[in-house]
């Protein structure tokens, strides 16, 4: 390996928006990241809802369209 082309590889510790913090190495002093397996849904079995009611309609008024009925 050429020596002075490659980064340092230095201590840092990666920083997730619920609080959890991970020591790790790696070539940026510091990381900040939204989920972890920590709060992730995936791994933690919980599900965080979305508020969708009402899209259908709000599609059918937009483009004036009739629900269709069934028979």
């Amino acid at each position: 390996m050429k020596a002075g082309i490659h980064p340092d590889y230095i201590e840092t510790t990666i920083t997730c928006a619920c609080g959890e913090v991970i020591p790790t190495r790696s070539t940026r002093p510091a990381i900040h990241v939204e989920v972890c397996s920590k709060c992730h849904p995936f791994f933690t079995g919980r599900q965080k809802l979305m508020d969708t009611a009402g899209r259908i309609e709000r599609f059918q008024r937009k483009y004036k369209r009739e629900t269709p009925t069934a028979g």
